[in-house]
Formats: C-alpha cells, structure tokens, sequence
C-alpha cells in the first residue's frame, strides 16, 4: 500500500492518531480523534478507518486496549508521507550555536557540547560520531628490521611517532628502502596520507614515479599500512538519563534498559551510523527496521557534518523511545549537523 491509496479523510485520521499518540504515548481511541471537532466525521466513520489502517500494518492494538497506536511501519509511512516539519524557535538555534562555539577548543570539546545541546533540547540522549583524525606528516623512513621485513617510521607534524612493519624482498638494497622514504616524504610533507594516496598510486600506476618495481613496491606497500585499515571512529554519548523521563510502566523501564544494553554495543552503533555517511541530509531509523533496535523499539535521528574540505567526516544525531517527536527532532538534529560543519 501506498500513500496515493489512502483517501483524504484516511490520511487526515491517520495523522491525527499519529499526532495524538506522538504527543501522549497513549493508545488512540476513535472518541479522542472525534472530540478534537477538527474532521468533522463521527466515531463510528473512524473506527472503520482505524481498523482499514490496521488491515493493512499502519496501526496495532496493544494488549486490550480499544485504541491504536502506529507501528513501526506506519511510523515511516508518517514521516515519509505526511510529517509537516517545524522550524527551530530562535532561542533553541542560539543555544546550539552557542554550546558549540569553537573558541580555544578542540574538536571533540565542540562535538560533546553539540551532543550536550541536543540532549537537552530534545530531552533524549544525543550521539557523535568523531571522526578518525588525520594527522599532517614531517616525515616517513623505512628502517630494515630482518630479512624480508622493515619499520615504517612516520613521524606528524605534531611531533607524534607511529611504526608499522612491512615485508620487503629479501636483498632489497637499503637505497632502494632510502629511495622509498625520501619519495614518500616529498610528497607527504605537511599532508595526510589519506590525502596523497590515489595521487601518489595514479603516478606510480602510470611509471611517472622514476622508481624501480622493487622500490615502487615499497612505497606501494608503505601507503597501505596505514591507508589500508581506517582506525575505528569513536563515539560521543550524552543525556542517556532523559530517557528515563518517558518511563510510565514496568514494560517502558525495560525498554529502556535494552536501549542502555544496545548502546554499550558501540560497534554496532557505529556501523548503523557509518550508513548515514553515504549521502546527506537527515536519516531516520526508527525502531524494527535495524536489527540493533529491534528488542528496545528505539529510533534514531542522525544527519552527516562535513569538514572545511566540505567532506563528510561524521554523523550526529539523538536517539530516544519511537515516540520522539519527529517534526521537531529532525530540524534540530540538521541543524546542529550544519552548524557543527561551519565550525570544523
């Protein structure tokens, strides 16, 4: 089913239902759609649309209850469909400009004030993404350790020394291993590897490099060790104790401690919010639709935040109960994506 199936006088009680639950987090009875005056239709006329929706997977009726909340289905269908978002209110902007102002701060001081900001607007708790940093480099050296094998010796710009080995053909002459340095470090000089990488294999790929194939070997293996295997982003987690506000029963209170549970799986977090990096804008995982969610019925608001290169380098956003509320989540979450890239 789609939206064009529904009729206007569906889509307006579909919405009002999903509106009043959004607000309550109270099952929505057809006597309460009525009263509101606003569609003119009667209780019986609503509960006919009301069991249509469930028909077809939009509502379900919890335990015994004669009204109907959305489900995880009819939630997307919501908020891809019929979800008028708002507009943040001036002080709610100031306050994330402000949390997140740079001055004499490092990154991740601006990334934890943008998720304290979020938490406390939103009521929920917030998460970051912080980004790999990619450190300037001084200066590489291949150092031979044994036969068959060297030390790739990087020295950043910050003074900061990292190591890793390599296997190199056994009786490589140690020009060939100085050859390799001194062509690396010319052209990484003040640059990140990760910079200079596919410019430094396209010149390699097309024998512009005036190196032998043992010594083009070296620099091509030297570029891998550390551009082959992307360090693991962090993450930053706040205001996990609003989510307690919204408990108002025993089956709330332990949806919330498997909401708890699944954020201590930050590798799973961080591969549900990695999935958010391909393209822009605000994405939304709401409950069921991803396997980390499925026991704590938790949904996830997150957008991308680029760069002074205008890359995407992270993801943040606010997670909380499926019942956030959307309209006023997803502006907020873009809106501190885009303020936390003008400041990086």
């Amino acid at each position: 089913m789609s939206l064009a199936d529904l009729n206007e006088r569906s889509k307006a009680i579909f919405r009002q239902i999903v509106e009043t639950y959004l607000e309550t987090g109270d099952p929505v009875g057809s006597r309460t759609i009525s009263r509101t005056g606003s569609l003119g239709v009667s209780p019986a006329t609503i509960r006919n649309v009301m069991a249509d929706l469930e028909d077809v997977g939009l509502l379900a009726a919890p335990h015994t209850s004669a009204g109907r909340i959305p489900t995880d289905i009819g939630l997307r269908f919501f908020v891809d469909g019929l979800m008028e978002v708002g507009n943040l209110t001036k002080s709610e902007r100031e306050a994330i400009r402000g949390k997140c102002a740079t001055t004499g701060r490092a990154v991740e001081d601006v990334l934890s004030e943008a998720t304290r900001a979020l938490s406390g607007l939103s009521r929920c708790a917030s998460v970051v993404m912080v980004p790999k940093q990619e450190l300037s480099v001084r200066h590489i050296e291949f150092v031979p350790i044994a036969p068959g094998r060297a030390l790739v010796v990087l020295v950043a710009e910050d003074g900061s020394v990292e190591n890793r080995i390599i296997d190199i053909p056994i009786g490589l002459p140690a020009s060939a291993l100085i050859q390799a340095g001194n062509y690396l470090s010319a052209r990484l000089v003040g640059r990140s590897i990760e910079d200079v990488a596919s410019a430094v294999q396209a010149e390699l790929s097309a024998k512009q490099a005036e190196l032998d194939a043992l010594t083009s070997k070296v620099v091509e293996d030297g570029l891998a060790v550390w551009t082959g295997g992307e360090a693991p982003a962090s993450l930053i987690i706040s205001g996990q104790g609003n989510l307690l506000e919204s408990v108002q029963a025993a089956e709330d209170l332990e949806r919330i401690r498997q909401l708890f549970d699944e954020l201590e799986r930050k590798k799973d977090l961080i591969k549900l919010m990695e999935l958010a990096k391909d393209g822009r804008g605000v994405r939304l995982f709401i409950g069921a639709e991803n396997n980390l969610f499925s026991l704590s019925g938790s949904s996830l608001v997150v957008s991308p935040y680029m760069n002074g290169a205008n890359k995407i380098v992270g993801v943040i956003g606010v997670i909380g109960p499926t019942r956030l509320n959307y309209a006023r989540i997803v502006p907020m979450v873009d809106y501190t994506a885009r303020v936390v890239g003008r400041l990086l």
